[in-house]
Parts: structure tokens; C-alpha cells; sequence
């Protein structure tokens, strides 16, 4: 199972998000996998140990896979929630009043960012 946390722009232009996973209903070998997600690109990012960054939209849709680095994110109403290795944000909060993260331990966030379309569907579900 593969933690996903969505967050998007609610009615009142507030970021809230939610908790989930990643739909793996297929496999082979005892491995389960998703279907294809289509995307336009995927870059690269690392912010050294102690990174903060204030209250933003994200710039597209888009998956942020992190590869190293645990951060708490909060939205303006003030619920949080915090970010492993290993676990994908699916960032759809492109408008409103955004999000900010805080980096919480020793590691720099290495991650990837994944830009996928808006009507692309995505194997995401919530609860989990």
C-alpha cells in the first residue's frame, strides 16, 4: 500500500486535504500495481535540512513523490498533516489560499514532481 495524501482548493478558497492511498488492484508475481497515470514531465527538487516554505498554491496539478525528508504541511485553517518517504502528495490546491510545509527532521527533501493534466484521472483513494 502506497500512502497518498490529496489536498485541493475547497468551496471557501481554503486548502483541505485528505488522506488515502494508491489504487494497486492489478498484479503479476505477487506484486500489485496501478494502471498508467498520463504525464507531461517529471523534475527533480532537494531543499537542505531545516527548509521552510510560507503559503502557496501549487503551481499545477501534480504528484510530489518523496524521496527523502519528513515535512509537516498546513493549510490556513490550520490542520496539518506530515509526509514520509515513500508517500505522494497529489497536489491539486492551484488556487485559494495554499498550503505551506515546514522540513521536521535532519534530511533535505529530495523529491519528484510528477506533472499530470487536469482531466487525468488518478488511481487515488481515499481512506485507504
Amino acid at each position: 500500500m502506497i500512502r497518498c495524501v490529496r489536498i485541493w482548493t475547497g468551496p471557501d478558497g481554503n486548502s483541505v486535504f485528505e488522506e488515502g492511498t494508491v489504487d494497486l488492484p492489478k498484479g503479476e508475481r505477487s506484486d500489485v500495481l496501478s494502471g498508467k497515470v498520463a504525464a507531461s514531465s517529471i523534475s527533480y527538487r532537494e531543499t537542505e535540512a531545516g527548509g521552510t516554505f510560507a503559503p502557496h498554491d501549487a503551481p499545477t496539478r501534480q504528484f510530489v513523490i518523496t524521496l527523502a525528508g519528513t515535512l509537516e504541511f498546513k493549510t490556513a485553517s490550520g490542520a496539518t498533516f506530515v509526509i514520509h518517504p515513500g508517500d505522494i502528495l497529489l497536489a491539486e490546491d492551484t488556487t485559494g489560499s495554499g498550503h505551506s510545509w515546514r522540513l521536521m527532521d535532519d534530511q533535505p527533501w529530495r523529491r519528484a514532481y510528477v506533472i499530470i493534466g487536469a482531466d487525468v484521472d488518478v488511481p487515488f483513494v481515499k481512506g485507504g
